[in-house]
């Protein structure tokens, strides 16, 4: 059984696996072994982004933490924000893939209201799930330089 809820500073270890995971996990085909390998993910800051009002929720499959996801108002470097909500991140470990708690999680954050998100240009999992949610590519793409020039496209409901 799948239960969405408010992530609590506690998470914070299983939410900074999970993210780490997700990226090594996903972004094998886009990013080297070597970038991989070097990433780190800080339970710490997670922690204290939780305990300071981050809207951050987590999905459980029978009370095991197997996803999390958040959304706010955009981050402040974002140019000329298409929607006033956007999607920080969704991740989840692969073994939930196809679960529901993708759906789950984003149906938590952000439900049926307009919202933008970015996405890696060679995520076509995470574009199909995005499409069949409502959103659109809407034309805009940045790259990543700090992220061995990953791109990442923009779509928006």
């Amino acid at each position: 059984m799948i239960t969405v809820r408010p992530a609590v500073p506690d998470d914070a270890e299983r939410i900074a696996d999970i993210r780490l995971t997700g990226w090594r996990e996903t972004y094998a085909h886009l990013l080297s072994a070597g970038f991989l390998e070097q990433m780190t993910s800080n339970p710490a800051r997670i922690r204290a982004s939780i305990e300071n009002g981050t809207p951050v929720v987590v999905a459980e499959i029978d009370g095991d933490v197997v996803g999390f996801a958040c959304a706010s108002t955009p981050f402040e470097d974002e140019p000329d924000p298409p929607r006033d909500l956007q999607l920080w991140f969704i991740y989840q470990y692969a073994r939930a893939h196809g679960s529901g708690t993708g759906q789950a999680l984003l149906d938590a954050v952000v439900s049926d209201r307009p919202a933008f998100l970015w996405v890696a240009e060679g995520n076509p999992r995470a574009i199909a799930f995005y499409r069949r949610n409502g959103f659109t590519l809407d034309g805009t793409r940045k790259v990543a330089p700090d992220w061995e020039n990953l791109a990442e496209i923009r779509m928006v409901r």
